[in-house]
């Protein structure tokens, strides 16, 4: 494979470091359309504050997927965040159609940023040794996603 941009990383460090920050892309974009489909869709008495609190995680994961496609793509990998990828590919669970109550959309969105937050750890360790500047991208990411986990399993209690 030829690359428009010359990573300094060997080439087996290069593939863990590329997979880790391609399933991380993916996980944040798809993270983002969840986020947004329950924002659209929450309704019950909490309704404002767990309309604002989604934006909030929508926020994170579009920041944290352009951080990471700009850290690929200074590697000399190219970022896919095409819909087609990322529906391919997602750990994410899907969304139910339709309205959701508030208990159930902070579950939705407790259980979608634990599987992002289980991957992103993995990822974290995988790139530990080949890439410490990628690990620090993962350890702020981490941090910032077990914040907003935190505070969606405060709002039900569990």
């Amino acid at each position: 494979m030829t690359y428009a941009v010359k990573s300094t990383l060997p080439d087996d460090d290069l593939k863990t470091v590329g997979e880790a920050l391609q399933g991380a892309l993916v996980d944040l974009v798809d993270l983002s359309l969840v986020a947004k489909q329950i924002h659209w869709n929450v309704i019950g008495p909490r309704f404002r504050s767990i309309h604002l609190q989604l934006d909030d995680v929508v926020a994170t994961a579009r920041s944290y997927s352009d951080t990471v496609a700009e850290r690929a793509s200074a590697l000399g990998l190219p970022p896919d965040g095409r819909s087609a990828t990322v529906s391919a590919t997602s750990g994410i669970d899907k969304v139910k159609d339709g309205w959701q109550k508030d208990t159930d959309a902070v579950r939705t969105m407790v259980h979608a940023l634990e599987s992002v937050i289980g991957r992103s750890r993995e990822r974290m360790a995988s790139v530990s040794e080949p890439d410490p500047v990628t690990e620090d991208i993962f350890i702020q990411l981490t941090g910032d996603l077990e914040k907003h986990h935190w505070m969606f399993q405060a709002e039900n209690g569990s």
